[in-house]
């Protein structure tokens, strides 16, 4: 069974966090989109909160789950009895930083592969800091995010 782990603050989950999913869970037989605690972030969201936004997000994906961890990615991906890492790549500039971060897991778990999957074009420039401001200035996320993640954002910012 090849079990992968999509790791991500995902603060939002954004239509392009989604679209990587369906791709991984037509390539693995499980799929574990998992929220990362990120001590450098001041997440919108907390870790609850996200892994519930994510979970209705994915309901239609059977061989898809969430979680949440803590510590190192290669440690949880152990844990797991998982071998890949997801990572989307929109851009050349996440490239290099997604390729950094590939060989140091590489380097800690030699038996750990890190997979590159690409978004759908139309999701390339789409991140979840982008969503954040435009719905804090009050702009339009319908087409950025899952409806039930633009419901909470529309509650978030009319607070």
């Amino acid at each position: 069974m090849k079990r992968a782990i999509y790791p991500g603050t995902f603060d939002p989950f954004t239509n392009g966090h989604l679209d990587i999913v369906q791709r991984a869970t037509s390539i693995f037989d499980e799929v574990i989109v998992t929220v990362a605690k990120n001590s450098t972030k001041q997440p919108l969201f907390s870790i609850e909160d996200r892994v519930e936004m994510i979970r209705e997000s994915i309901s239609d994906l059977p061989n898809a789950r969430v979680d949440s961890f803590e510590g190192l990615l290669v440690d949880y991906t152990k844990r797991q009895n998982a071998t890949i890492i997801i990572r989307g790549v929109r851009m050349i500039s996440d490239f290099e930083f997604e390729f950094q971060m590939a060989l140091m897991n590489r380097k800690l778990a030699e038996h750990i592969t890190t997979v590159f999957l690409m978004p759908e074009e139309r999701y390339t420039y789409l991140s979840s800091s982008i969503v954040r401001e435009i719905a804090q200035l009050g702009g339009d996320c319908k087409p950025f995010v899952p409806l039930n993640i633009e419901k909470r954002l529309l509650e978030k910012y009319s607070r």
